[in-house]
């Protein structure tokens, strides 16, 4: 197996194409994945996976393979056990070396969470596919509505704790001003202008906004990299990567500017999976506006 390090170097396993998809579909040691998902309803996901899905794709629920157990004070998407997510992971016939694909249809909101789960265990063979259920059915590509079996995979699990940035880490990194926090809500609810989800509006305190859709173009494939990395240096203002702590409503969307810095060559920051909903769980935890 490629070192997690080299790997990370490498693009081809963080975008995979439609095309380059489309020839692997019969390849069993690539495993697709439906992450598709509405924040604002819950059953949508399974609904949409049903009336079709892109051939052989297995479905991942961003409210139960992609989380944990809720617990009140976590944040409305806390992460799942690590072992369980390999578990399910297996049993959609993921092994060692499989190239895992995750897809959705809004940008790669949900598949991105599904690509940095992945890495985070220790699995470098993870890609979102690029303009994702949307470019795929433009362009006239295999769709099905036949759940494909059961496969028995088993992947090694090698958790990464360096990838995670704790609350109290947060806390900290707040209170120092020794890192920034980077907040991939919509500017809207970043000012706290407005708050669909969650109990309290606003942002954590010196976090700066960058919307995960800065990343994309119209069709939603990513823009060229070169063009997200000269964004992400005039919003972080010259801090290095590695002091970047990633949030957003509750581990999702920020997984988004994850993956955007890394094609854009800017590794080494860090999620903040509980964000702005664990962060106003306690109404002790300052909240900024504006």
């Amino acid at each position: 197996m490629i070192p997690l390090e080299e790997v990370l170097v490498h693009h081809f396993n963080m975008l995979v194409s439609t095309a380059e998809l489309a020839t692997h579909l019969d390849d069993p040691n690539w495993v697709i994945f439906d992450c598709r998902h509405d924040l604002g309803n819950a059953t949508k996901g399974a609904e949409v996976y049903a009336s079709g899905h892109i051939a052989g794709a297995y479905f991942s629920g961003v409210d139960h393979e992609l989380s944990g157990i809720k617990t009140g004070t976590s944040g409305r998407h806390p992460l799942p056990d690590p072992s369980v997510f390999a578990y399910f992971l297996a049993n959609c016939g993921v092994t060692a070396e499989s190239q895992i694909v995750a897809y959705d249809d809004v940008g790669g909101q949900y598949a991105a969470r599904l690509w940095w789960m992945t890495r985070w265990i220790g699995h470098p063979y993870a890609a979102v596919l690029d303009g994702g259920w949307s470019k795929w059915t433009h362009e006239g590509r295999p769709v099905s509505t036949e759940v494909p079996a059961a496969r028995q995979g088993e992947i090694p699990v090698e958790v990464h704790p360096e990838f995670l940035a704790t609350l109290f880490e947060v806390e900290q990194l707040v209170e120092s001003g020794a890192g920034q926090v980077l907040d991939a809500r919509a500017p809207e609810r970043f000012r706290g202008e407005v708050e669909p989800l969650d109990p309290v509006a606003g942002h954590i305190p010196g976090a700066v906004n960058h919307f995960f859709k800065r990343s994309l173009q119209d069709d939603l494939t990513f823009k060229p990299s070169a063009e997200i990395r000269r964004e992400f240096e005039s919003t972080l203002g010259g801090r290095d990567p590695e002091t970047v702590v990633h949030q957003c409503g509750s581990g999702i969307t920020a997984c988004v500017n994850l993956l955007a810095m890394e094609l854009a060559d800017l590794s080494g920051s860090k999620l903040y999976s509980g964000s702005w909903s664990e962060w106003v769980a306690d109404s002790n935890r300052p909240v900024a506006r504006g």
